[in-house]
């Protein structure tokens, strides 16, 4: 795998691939490689010819200084992991190169942008995803951008610009990749102590208990976000939020007519977490929801 630092290489390491018509795949990142990104980056290399990750920890998307700073940075072990993953090209760019001087553009997706992580995080957030989305779009234009499940909101923003901005490539989502005992993996998860981590599973067991009411034939929203609540109290989790809303909108949902997200964000300790499961309706005796603490969903 060779890695890039600059647009203008980038598309020289990429440009035998266009004249041969092969299929480029993009998977975006902040670095922190774990197991949920390698799942991205091989089904990339299971249905593209080349492979491309970014490494990029974008400034423009975080609402504290303090958590920009204290995201972890590893590249070497990256670089390592991508290349064992499938990785043809690693993009590392710098700040400079991303927002040279002068840089005035930024790109803004009105609506599912308001609410919850929108709302948490501040109008910035969202702002400074589409935008550096856009830009690492526009520096490789790959036939298909790999994202995961777990950043849901996040996925329909993107979706949302790619189709507005009519951008020539797929989007697909892969499933959430999970510890054993169900936390979704997250780069944010090396900050916990022990006790905290121990504490996280609440998210897990929050999204149980509303997949197992729901498997039991619970549709009010209320009811199914009560029982998350509930999950996450018994382990002395405060939420954020805790939510069911469409997945194409994130609107709120009043109960379960059809196929919805259960979404929900806390702090453990000075670590944010997010997390989230599709429920759907079903009827009393019918089988139960998939388990998050046992299964990828």
């Amino acid at each position: 795998m060779s890695t890039v630092r600059t647009v203008d290489d980038l598309r020289s390491a990429l440009a035998p691939a266009r004249r041969a018509r092969q299929t480029i795949g993009l998977v975006p990142t902040m670095g922190a490689l774990h197991e949920g990104h390698l799942s991205l980056i091989r089904r990339a290399r299971a249905e593209c010819d080349v492979v491309v990750v970014s490494l990029f920890v974008n400034p423009a998307q975080f609402d504290e200084r303090t958590d920009l700073d204290r995201y972890p940075r590893s590249e070497r072990r990256d670089v390592d992991l991508a290349t064992r993953a499938g990785a043809d090209v690693m993009f590392a760019p710098s700040a400079d190169e991303v927002y040279p001087p002068g840089f005035a553009t930024a790109v803004e997706v009105l609506g599912v942008t308001d609410r919850l992580e929108g709302a948490a995080r501040g109008s910035g957030h969202f702002r400074g995803v589409s935008t550096v989305v856009t830009k690492l779009l526009g520096m490789s234009m790959p036939d298909v951008a790999y994202f995961g499940q777990k950043d849901a909101q996040q996925v329909v923003v993107i979706r949302r610009l790619v189709a507005d901005l009519n951008l020539a490539l797929r989007i697909q989502v892969c499933p959430t990749v999970r510890e054993p005992d169900g936390l979704a993996m997250s780069s944010r998860n090396a900050r916990l102590s022990p006790e905290e981590r121990a504490r996280a599973l609440a998210l897990a067991d929050a999204l149980q208990a509303a997949c197992g009411r729901a498997g039991e034939g619970e549709r009010s929203a209320g009811a199914l976000v009560d029982a998350a609540r509930a999950a996450l109290s018994a382990r002395g989790v405060e939420p954020e939020y805790v939510e069911l809303v469409d997945p194409e909108t994130f609107e709120p949902c009043e109960g379960l007519a059809r196929e919805a997200l259960l979404v929900l964000a806390v702090r453990i300790g000075e670590t944010r977490l997010i997390d989230n499961a599709i429920l759907r309706p079903s009827a009393v005796g019918t089988p139960r929801q998939p388990d998050p603490r046992k299964a990828i969903v």
